[in-house]
């Protein structure tokens, strides 16, 4: 069974010997962005500081965790798998069930009722007594006692960025949960980062043209698959508190807020409950993002705090982003693995699919298929384009089955070997991530795939293909026979 919360979590890390308590004092700003940035490229533990300062040299008493999720072997973890690609497996039904066709027959009325039993089965479960709401500030809320980060020197402020983000849609009561920086302005207000692309986004673009007050609750140290449910990017019919639920083998807690009318995780360490006004912009930013780059300040939507509540003694949990790889470079590799059975069935070519480090998610996205007729590279990167949020992929490489995706080097290889510019490259216009600072405007921009499969007289190859340069299997068996006393 997953972990009721975060601190079960932190207590399976240390049996692992996965997490390191630092008592030697440290500060919020930048500091800990520096110690976390050299851990996790260098595959490190998990960090509990627990003597936090601030700029002024004043101490916090809630200690701060980072780096939980910063290797492949600990994002297993978390989400209670023995790998990544047992997610994907696990959740494949359901998203099947939620992305395809209504259904229309009686037998298949029957059996989508059937693969939905896990979804009635692991609908979360209200309770009145939370562990969040231990402590309780209303008149006396303030973000003033929270060790929140300054990351990079760049940075507008300090950001909390690892909130998980609820809010609920005007016009249709439906719930998200996202997760958007928050920049800290005052002890009262912050910034509210929603991309243009996002649901949290919608719900204010509704809000606004109702001419009302969105309510926001935001929830801090949840358990860790909750907090990745939040990541994902789910189809807009998948609530992620049902989605956590699934991932965890069991209900989620959820109890109702103190000042809004919305759920947050009952175990989580912190709550923040707010609103944010229609038509109320702050300049939020600069802030140095996961691509690597400062993303440029700009106006954007403003929380104001109605409460907070606690558990005695929380833990914050955060995490930095920058140049990757990043601790978030796991929680994208999760959803990669999770989405490649939904992608595999609306794509049955589909292989395997990479969305490496270097891209940042969304600017790099590399394919293999099996191919059987011209053309079919184009089709998957048409059909990725049209696919949730990798409409925002930037670049699509589409190589041959027998390729390891995995492995950047075999793919540059592959492409540099395999492509005629001219005739394999494919210019495409689209939607772009807010964060793309290349385009001439934002949010839209040309996309381009290449097509490094190999080519015959159908593709309009008329020259013969040459077989790769492998050694045969008898010479391998006997080397590897003899290996040892060769006395290498």
């Amino acid at each position: 069974m997953a972990y009721r919360d975060l601190r079960e979590f932190i207590a399976f890390l240390e049996r692992k010997g996965q997490i390191r308590r630092i008592q030697t004092p440290v500060s919020c700003e930048l500091e800990i962005t520096e110690i976390a940035d050299r851990v996790v490229k260098a595959g490190g533990p998990a960090l509990l500081f627990e003597n936090v300062v601030g700029p002024g040299g004043q101490r916090y008493d809630v200690p701060v965790l980072i780096n939980a999720f910063g290797t492949e072997r600990r994002m297993a973890w978390a989400l209670d798998l023995d790998r990544l690609d047992d997610l994907g497996e696990r959740l494949a039904p359901l998203l099947g069930v939620l992305q395809g066709p209504l259904p229309s027959g009686l037998r298949e009325q029957i059996r989508t009722l059937w693969d939905l039993r896990p979804l009635a089965a692991s609908s979360p479960k209200m309770i009145r007594r939370a562990p969040c709401q231990e402590v309780v500030h209303v008149e006396d809320a303030s973000l003033d006692w929270l060790p929140i980060l300054k990351c990079w020197p760049g940075d507008g402020g300090r950001f909390i960025t690892l909130p998980l983000v609820v809010s609920r849609d005007p016009a249709t009561g439906k719930r998200n949960v996202g997760m958007y920086r928050m920049q800290v302005y005052d002890s009262k207000t912050t910034g509210m980062h929603w991309h243009r692309h996002k649901g949290g986004a919608s719900h204010y673009r509704e809000g606004e043209s109702r001419a009302r007050r969105l309510e926001v609750a935001v929830a801090i140290g949840a358990d860790p698959a909750t907090i990745y449910a939040a990541t994902a990017p789910l189809p807009p019919n998948v609530d992620e508190f049902v989605v956590s639920s699934i991932l965890r083998g069991r209900p989620l807690w959820l109890t109702r807020c103190k000042t809004v009318d919305l759920e947050v995780p009952a175990n989580a360490e912190i709550v923040l409950e707010g609103y944010v006004e229609p038509g109320e912009r702050r300049r939020e930013g600069p802030f140095g993002d996961h691509t690597g780059y400062y993303s440029l300040a700009d106006d954007y939507p403003v929380f104001r705090l109605t409460a907070i509540t606690h558990r005695e003694d929380p833990i914050y949990a955060t995490i930095v982003v920058g140049r990757p790889p990043q601790e978030d470079y796991f929680l994208g590799k999760a959803t990669e693995r999770l989405f490649l059975p939904l992608v595999k069935m609306l794509l049955p070519e589909v292989v395997d699919v990479n969305m490496p480090a270097e891209g940042v998610f969304h600017n790099l996205v590399l394919v293999s298929i099996r191919k059987e007729h011209p053309g079919q590279a184009q089709k998957v990167m048409y059909g990725l384009w049209g696919m949730g949020q990798l409409m925002l992929a930037k670049h699509i490489v589409v190589v041959d089955h027998d390729v390891d995706v995995q492995n950047l080097s075999e793919v540059a290889w592959r492409v540099t070997n395999n492509i005629d510019p001219r005739r394999d490259v494919v210019f495409a216009d689209g939607p772009l991530d807010a964060l793309d600072h290349s385009s001439p405007l934002p949010f839209f921009g040309s996309k381009m795939g290449i097509d490094a499969t190999r080519k015959g007289p159908l593709d309009g190859h008329g020259r013969e293909w040459p077989e790769d340069v492998v050694m045969s299997a008898d010479i391998k068996a006997l080397v590897d026979e003899k290996w040892y006393s060769y006395g290498i």
